[in-house]
């Protein structure tokens, strides 16, 4: 019997042996389908026109999403420039104001040092004290009534308090040192009241 070496084979044997194995692609081609090694589900056929597509769908989704956080970004940076301007400039109209009433003070003054009519000078006074409430009222700013209300430690300062005869006066405020304003229905000074008690 004679036998094979493994080194010594056949030329001719050799070609016939890989002409009984088929490559994947002349499996491919044969019609047989390849399956997953993972999965075990056949793979389809078209996987590079797949691949292309996704890829294609990615570029496009990533695409939006980069424009949408630049447009997001590019707003947000807009909106805090917008509330700096606001916040900047916001107290302009309230300024001018002012100004127009401190221009009737020195009109007010200068009178002052020249006139000895004492009337006129506390008419003046009052017109432009007039003038400085009703700007306030204006612009949203309230005085807050202290005199008789009960007392409340949310809406009031205590300085002191003082003995009262009345009973009613007990627990409520009996002076003011004080005024206290409200801005919108928010307190921007407490009024420093005087307690009965």
């Amino acid at each position: 019997m004679k036998q094979k070496d493994n080194q010594h084979i056949d030329p001719l044997e050799r070609d016939e042996e890989m002409s009984k194995e088929a490559t994947p692609e002349q499996e491919m081609s044969s019609g047989e389908v390849k399956e997953d090694k993972l999965t075990g589900e056949p793979e389809p056929a078209n996987l590079p026109e797949q691949l292309v597509e996704l890829q294609q769908k990615y570029d496009e989704l990533n695409n939006s999403y980069l424009r949408l956080h630049a447009e997001f970004d590019n707003f947000r940076k807009r909106t805090l420039k917008e509330k700096a301007d606001l916040i900047k400039s916001g107290g302009e109209r309230v300024l001018l104001d002012v100004i127009s009433l401190v221009d009737d003070f020195e009109r007010a003054l200068v009178i002052l040092h020249e006139a000895e009519d004492r009337e006129a000078m506390l008419e003046g006074m009052n017109l432009i004290y007039g003038k400085f409430t009703n700007f306030l009222k204006q612009h949203g700013v309230k005085e807050i009534e202290a005199i008789g209300q009960p007392f409340d430690a949310d809406r009031f300062e205590a300085v002191t308090t003082i003995p009262v005869q009345d009973e009613s006066q007990k627990g409520t405020v009996v002076d003011c040192i004080m005024k206290g304003y409200a801005l919108n229905d928010k307190i921007i000074r407490f009024p420093k009241v005087i307690v009965g008690e």
